[in-house]
C-alpha cells in the first residue's frame, strides 16, 4: 500500500521545479508559489514528500528520483532500460525501511532507557515507562470500558503527531480498540488523573507506523489526562442523541417524522432529568 501510494504521487513532482545535481542546495529555490495551480501542485508535492521522509533520502537520491520523473513527464528518452530495474523497487523500498526503522526502534530503546531512570517513573512488565503527573481520585477503567480523555501524543525528538489538546476537544473511545500501550497503560490511571507514558514501537504502531507522521519502529509518548469513564446509560443516551440528531438532518421538511422526532427528544430530556440527583 505505501509503495503504490509513493509510485502514484511521484508523478506529481517533476512539477515543482528545474532538477539539480548539486547536492546540499535546493533546486526549487527559486520557484514561486503564487497562483492556485502553483499552491494545488505544491500540496501534491507535499504529500508525496512526506511519504518519501520516511525513507531518509539523501539529495543524491532526490536528484536521481526527480530526474526520472522529469524525463518521463516530459517525454524524453530514458538514459537506461528502465523496465529492467521495476522488479528492484520493491526491493529497494523494503530493504530502505527496515534499515530506517531499524534506527528508529533503537532511538527509541535508548529514549525509553532513560527516561525510565527519571525519578519517579515506573515501568511495566510489558515495557511501558510511565510518570503520574497527577493522581487521580475516581475510579479505574477497565479494557471494556469507554473512557472520555485529553491527550498529547509525540515522538521522541518532540514532533507532535496528534493532540486533543491542541484541538481543544476531548475525545473518547473504547479502551480496547486503541494501540495496546494506551489498553495497558490507561488501566494504570484513576479519573481525575494526568500521567505521562512512553510506549515502545511494538505496543503502539510496530514496524509499520502510521504515515505520514508515525514512522515504522517509533517509540511514542503521551500525555494522557482521563477525564472519566463512561457509564453504559450515558454510552446509551449519546447514542441515542446522536441518532436523533441524524434523523433530524435526514428529515427536514417532513412535518410527520419531526413530530415524532420531538417526542422522542422530549423522552430522552425526561429520563435524563430523572436521574439527576435531588439539590
Amino acid at each position: 500500500m505505501f509503495l503504490k501510494r509513493i509510485l502514484v504521487l511521484a508523478s506529481f513532482v517533476s512539477l515543482l521545479g528545474v532538477m539539480s545535481c548539486n547536492e546540499g542546495k535546493d533546486p526549487t529555490a527559486s520557484v514561486k508559489i503564487s497562483t492556485e495551480e502553483d499552491k494545488t501542485l505544491y500540496s501534491m508535492g507535499l504529500m508525496l514528500g512526506q511519504n518519501l521522509a520516511r525513507l531518509e533520502l539523501n539529495d543524491r537520491e532526490l536528484n536521481a528520483l526527480a530526474k526520472g520523473l522529469y524525463v518521463a513527464a516530459k517525454g524524453q528518452k530514458a538514459e537506461i532500460e528502465w523496465m529492467e530495474y521495476q522488479p528492484k523497487i520493491q526491493e529497494f523500498f523494503q530493504g530502505r525501511m527496515k534499515i530506517v526503522t531499524e534506527k528508529s526502534k533503537v532511538a527509541g530503546k535508548t529514549f525509553l532507557e532513560k527516561f525510565s531512570k527519571e525519578e519517579g517513573v515506573k515501568t511495566t512488565a510489558s515495557g511501558i515507562a510511565y510518570k503520574v503527573i497527577k493522581e487521580g481520585t475516581g475510579n479505574i477503567p477497565k479494557a471494556t470500558d469507554t473512557v472520555e480523555v485529553h491527550y498529547h501524543g509525540t515522538l521522541i525528538d518532540g514532533t507532535v503527531f496528534d493532540s486533543s489538546v491542541e484541538r481543544k476537544q476531548t475525545v473518547s473511545f473504547p479502551l480496547d480498540r486503541v494501540i495496546k500501550g494506551w489498553t495497558e497503560g490507561l488501566q494504570l490511571m484513576k479519573e481525575g488523573g494526568k500521567t505521562k507514558f512512553v510506549i515502545p514501537s511494538e505496543l503502539a504502531y510496530g514496524e509499520m507506523g502510521a504515515a505520514p507522521k508515525i514512522p515504522g519502529g517509533a517509540t511514542l509518548t503521551f500525555e494522557v489526562e482521563l477525564i472519566k469513564i463512561k457509564s453504559p446509560e450515558e454510552l446509551k443516551k449519546e447514542e441515542t442523541k446522536d441518532a436523533v440528531k441524524v434523523a433530524s438532518a435526514k428529515t427536514a421538511g417532513k412535518p410527520e417524522i419531526k413530530k415524532a422526532i420531538e417526542a422522542k427528544k422530549a423522552e430522552v430530556k425526561a429520563e435524563t432529568k430523572k436521574e439527576e440527583p435531588k439539590k
